[in-house]
């Protein structure tokens, strides 16, 4: 407490500050939240200002795309085996050891990315890896999505982390997340970015929270899993492709409800209740949003930030943050997307595994009544490949009831290994394979009642 006491103390009251202070966290912040928080509609969609950038950015240059980032995928399996006979100079250089240094398993995964990539390219070798179900949606649908989302969102980030914004949101909702999601209030800002942008910004910025010592070891792994929802522009495009979009408002509520009830729920189960409250080895922890006696809570969290951002002595130091990012993510994250996004597609598409795996839903289907249990089993299951994949098993089924269901499930399940799965498995936070599995499971065993519940309320 004499720790923390003296910590406070160092920080400057509000009204010590100088306007040039103010403006430091004020102007960044609020062309963060400007970009990352606000939503626009555009068109009837609603997006974000990144959402915009990167729309536009994929609209000019959407054909180069697929070459551009099959070119970046071959560099990078190159660039693994280089950086190992390389002199001991440039093998240590921090960039270069960190986006091309890795071990003999994800070395493996970048060439596999780099050969599906360019088989997929040419519309070379086996049929099921370039197929259009398979190959083709990752490179030609997912990958040009990523590029320019996680351009935008490496490079505007730091206007979110480094100027303060974290620490006073974070300090004002504590009060709620904590009790109701065992969270720092910061948390709040990772599902807002999720909600009104995408997922995998979401979880980037989970990621760079975590190993900046904001987060500890389970609060990175519960945000992570739990709070990269679906951005509601992706919600209506399940909604459209299931033809339930006639009935979006009560489709999205049913999202949230569900989401809601497994974010309160699954952090307090194994696996993610295990997760030690450690922090991030190489920095420790460096949040406090516990609001000193005698203090209003918005004064101390405005003092935290403002504190914040005047430790930022640069805007080139900012903007090479993002470029490394940048880098890191196009050469270290996107191979893996490539590789194990097409496998995992090709068990849905090819094999009849996800099919083996939803039999025990059946029973379960019929009973909470819904229809066409046999048919809608798969799409239960098959989510853990890919998002979008449970549409695609639900369109052809007839009763509105159970599209609906399929529809909030896809969008609730949250744990997809040709995207988020993958992230979360390359990042530092200490969650595997077979955990993201069992919280997949988890939150499908949750919330499908709950979806159930409310569809047969609606369509009563």
């Amino acid at each position: 407490m004499a720790i923390q006491q003296s910590k406070v103390s160092s920080i400057q009251t509000s009204t010590s500050y100088t306007t040039k202070q103010w403006m430091k966290f004020f102007l960044p912040s609020l062309v963060g939240v400007l970009l990352f928080l606000v939503p626009i509609s555009v068109d009837g969609r609603v997006t974000i200002g990144l959402g915009l950038m990167a729309d536009g950015l994929q609209a000019t240059i959407g054909p180069w795309i697929p070459l551009f980032m099959t070119i970046v995928i071959s560099l990078s399996a190159i660039g693994s085996v280089g950086v190992k006979v390389a002199n001991s100079k440039i093998r240590n250089h921090p960039f270069i050891a960190n986006v091309f240094d890795v071990g003999p398993f994800w070395m493996v995964l970048r060439f596999l990315g780099a050969a599906f990539a360019i088989l997929t390219l040419l519309e070379a070798g086996p049929s099921f890896i370039g197929s259009e179900l398979t190959g083709g949606v990752v490179l030609y649908d997912l990958i040009p999505v990523l590029m320019v989302w996680f351009l935008f969102a490496s490079l505007f980030m730091p206007l979110l982390l480094e100027f303060g914004l974290m620490d006073l949101i974070g300090t004002v909702v504590r009060k709620v997340m904590h009790p109701l999601f065992k969270l720092p209030g910061r948390s709040s800002v990772d599902a807002m970015a999720s909600w009104m942008g995408s997922g995998t910004v979401g979880v980037l910025l989970t990621t760079q929270q975590y190993e900046n010592g904001y987060y500890s070891k389970r609060e990175a792994a519960v945000v992570a899993s739990n709070f990269s929802i679906a951005s509601i522009a992706f919600s209506l495009v399940i909604a459209k492709f299931l033809s339930i979009d006639h009935m979006f408002v009560s489709f999205y509520f049913t999202v949230v409800v569900c989401g809601v009830v497994a974010a309160v729920i699954c952090p307090r189960i194994p696996p993610l209740s295990l997760k030690k409250e450690t922090y991030h080895e190489p920095v420790g922890k460096q949040i406090d949003e516990i609001v000193p006696e005698g203090t209003s809570t918005f004064k101390f969290g405005l003092d935290q930030a403002v504190a914040k951002a005047d430790q930022v002595k640069s805007a080139g130091s900012i903007v090479r943050k993002g470029m490394f990012n940048v880098a890191d993510i196009w050469f270290g994250l996107i191979p893996l997307v490539m590789a194990l996004g097409t496998i995992a597609l090709v068990i849905a598409e090819f094999t009849p595994v996800f099919t083996w795996l939803s039999y025990p839903f059946i029973p379960f289907l019929n009973l909470l009544q819904i229809p066409e249990a046999a048919e809608a089993a798969p799409a239960m299951i098959v989510g853990f490949a890919d998002m979008f994949l449970p549409a695609v098993v639900g369109s052809g089924i007839e009763s509105e009831l159970t599209r609906f269901i399929i529809g909030v499930m896809s969008l609730t399940q949250l744990i997809y290994m040709s995207e988020i799965g993958i992230l979360l498995i390359k990042s530092k936070i200490p969650i595997n394979f077979f955990e993201l599995f069992v919280i997949f499971l988890q939150r499908t065993v949750i919330t499908l009642p709950i979806a159930a519940l409310l569809a047969h309320l609606l369509f009563f």
